[in-house]
């Protein structure tokens, strides 16, 4: 069967990776531990941001570095909470209604998305997702070691991904959605016969108009 591909942050929910990193660092079992993880993710904001504009994998990395020295349980604890506080809440309106069409219509649903898996993976069984390709932290002697495993979800990686996932399966590229709203992700809707943006930026709206892609509004679906 073909596959849907769903890119997360902005597509399908609002908002961006900050906001529940922030929740994961404010978290920890040490008050001072969360103290000095949260300012130290301030004072790294401006490159931050400087790495989010030249290549999204870096930022990605940069991110998830902050990760360093917290337990795998306690990450593991915080991920339901983390998911019910800054995830759900923020699903666009018609996102339940968007999927259920795609699964109607025979799909395999795959998120893919720079986030954490461990943050992810409660929104595919929310979802009914078949399958998440997710940033998966590199975890050793039971504590997070800062790095990211390979490969990185990210940028132009995110299509070679899905090629690789759909000749997993044996689907047919040309049959297969995807669906993004940024044109950090032109790479991924191109590779597959029937690209959609959903609350696309300036540019992605710009190429959209260009080559015909549709654009779809699930904000104010059903």
């Amino acid at each position: 069967m073909p596959a849907a591909y769903f890119d997360v942050d902005g597509t399908l929910v609002g908002g961006n990776l900050l906001p529940p990193t922030l929740m994961y660092l404010a978290n920890q079992a040490s008050p001072l531990d969360s103290a000095w993880r949260v300012a130290r993710l301030f004072a790294d904001a401006p490159r931050l941001a400087a790495e989010e504009l030249k290549d999204r994998r870096l930022f990605n990395e940069r991110l998830f570095w902050h990760f360093r020295g917290m337990t795998d349980d306690r990450l593991r604890s915080l991920a339901g909470d983390v998911y019910n506080e800054q995830v759900k809440p923020k699903l666009f309106r018609g996102v339940r209604s968007l999927v259920n069409r795609c699964q109607d219509a025979g799909m395999r649903v795959v998120l893919v998305t720079g986030s954490l898996d461990i943050t992810m993976e409660p929104l595919r069984r929310d979802l009914g997702a078949d399958a998440c390709i997710a940033n998966r932290l590199e975890i050793k002697d039971h504590l997070a070691t800062g790095r990211l495993l390979r490969p990185v979800v990210a940028g132009p990686y995110k299509s070679r991904l899905i090629v690789e996932d759909a000749e997993r399966h044996g689907d047919d590229l040309a049959a297969c959605h995807a669906y993004s709203d940024s044109y950090s992700d032109v790479p991924m809707l191109s590779v597959v016969g029937h690209p959609y943006c959903i609350n696309p930026d300036r540019r992605l709206a710009q190429l959209a108009q260009a080559y015909d892609w549709p654009i779809i509004d699930i904000q104010s679906g059903p």
